[in-house]
């Protein structure tokens, strides 16, 4: 069990005045079997004329704000204090051959209806042929849930370069795996298309990773970063009241299972649904530049 509080600070800078400006957030962490938020805080400057939480279709944390003060800079904080530890999950849902984790060919199996909308395509996961292609090698007939999903997060690992300048928040899982690069926002696009195209269910996850300080190292505030990884469904026990089913959750840039490093802020099919800040502007201004920091400080 770790304790961290996290800081997440993202500044947008413009040329010209904004007289108005509406957003939406999702920085605040999700309360979690495994996960407890102790609390949270999100304040703008200058400061919003209207701020409210609301729980979103996904059950996110989603903050709804409006600044209406003429501004060049605006600057979004949010602060939170959370407990995570290692989810734990039952050994036979992982022993399950993949074929049986496939909400849309067997819709009768127990919690698919709460995985189906996981498994369709969506605006950042495509399903071109290469993909399926690429996913097969892993999901051999039989072969169970976890090892084939370990693998294929392996693979994406090795087959590809974490590369910051590769692409962009726009680019496609077809770029991606023609460049055979990208960012963590990429390999869990890529990890959900390869799940998907084989008929099973994977959410796009965003939060943070606590980093480690090399040995002998102090930790560096601020070095933090937004992170996103995926989570799988297994089939079982979906159809408890108040349960949304098992979910293995397995990060491919760093080829690992999420663990108590990882603080989950909010899911959906995939980065669309839950961009850190997103919004309207009204204003006159051609160019804007935008600044994000984050630290997860252990207490």
């Amino acid at each position: 069990m770790r304790r961290y509080r996290v800081r997440h600070l993202t500044t947008y800078s413009y040329d010209e005045e904004v007289t108005d400006s509406l957003g939406i957030a999702h920085l605040v962490p999700r309360e979690l079997p495994w996960q407890q938020v102790g609390s949270y805080d999100v304040a703008t400057d200058p400061a919003t004329s209207d701020l409210s939480h609301d729980i979103d279709f996904y059950g996110n944390v989603a903050s709804y704000f409006q600044v209406t003060e003429a501004h060049t800079r605006l600057v979004i904080e949010a602060t939170s204090e959370v407990t995570v530890e290692a989810p734990v999950l039952a050994g036979a849902s992982l022993d399950q051959p993949w074929e049986l984790a496939r909400p849309l060919v067997l819709p009768a199996t127990p919690g698919a209806w709460r995985a189906t909308d996981f498994a369709l395509p969506s605006v950042s996961v495509e399903q071109v042929p290469e993909v399926a292609e690429y996913a097969a090698a892993s999901f051999r007939v039989g072969r169970p849930i976890g090892e084939a999903v370990h693998d294929l997060v392996h693979r994406i690992h090795e087959d590809f370069d974490y590369d910051p300048t590769a692409t962009t928040v726009t680019s496609t899982v077809a770029e991606v795996l023609a460049s055979r690069a990208g960012v963590c926002q990429d390999f869990a696009h890529l990890a959900l298309a390869c799940l998907r195209s084989q008929g099973m269910a994977g959410r796009y996850v965003s939060g943070y990773l606590a980093t480690e300080p090399a040995p002998g190292k102090d930790r560096v505030v601020g070095a933090d970063a937004s992170h996103a990884w995926v989570a799988v469904w297994l089939p079982g026990a979906g159809d408890l009241v108040g349960s949304d089913g098992e979910w293995l959750s397995v990060d491919p840039t760093n080829d690992q299972r999420a663990g108590d490093r990882y603080v989950t802020v909010a899911w959906g099919r995939d980065y669309a649904d839950v961009p850190p800040v997103k919004g309207v502007i009204f204003t006159e201004a051609s160019e804007s530049t935008l600044q994000v920091s984050v630290d997860v400080a252990p207490l």
